[in-house]
């Protein structure tokens, strides 16, 4: 399991930040955006495995779409007007202390 921010609002992989799905997205369009994702995730697998670059760039799409509606890509899903961190190397943010204690 990977660590989570305090405010929930990413995970950290490697030392990088990732964003977070949406908490507040109903249980059952969770799942369905879910499904979608692991649908277009399948298509990036086979587009790759022929070779196909306009089926690559379609399926590409369909996973950024399926990211953008849970909320792990686009616009943030906060409002408090914080910065979008996501990406970006954990000790390169405000979250570098809680990091580091994590290890402390």
């Amino acid at each position: 399991m990977y660590p989570s921010t305090p405010d929930g609002r990413y995970f950290v992989v490697k030392g990088t930040l990732w964003r977070c799905s949406n908490p507040s997205l109903p249980d059952d369009v969770r799942q369905q955006l879910v499904n979608q994702l692991m649908a277009a995730r399948r298509a990036v697998k086979a587009a790759n495995a022929s070779g196909d670059p306009h089926e690559l760039k379609a399926a590409r799409a369909r996973v950024h779409e399926a990211k953008v509606a849970l909320g792990e890509r686009g616009p943030v899903w906060w409002d408090d007007g914080a910065p979008d961190f996501n990406r970006h190397k954990v000790g390169n943010t405000p979250y570098a202390p809680w990091y580091a204690s994590l290890n402390a």
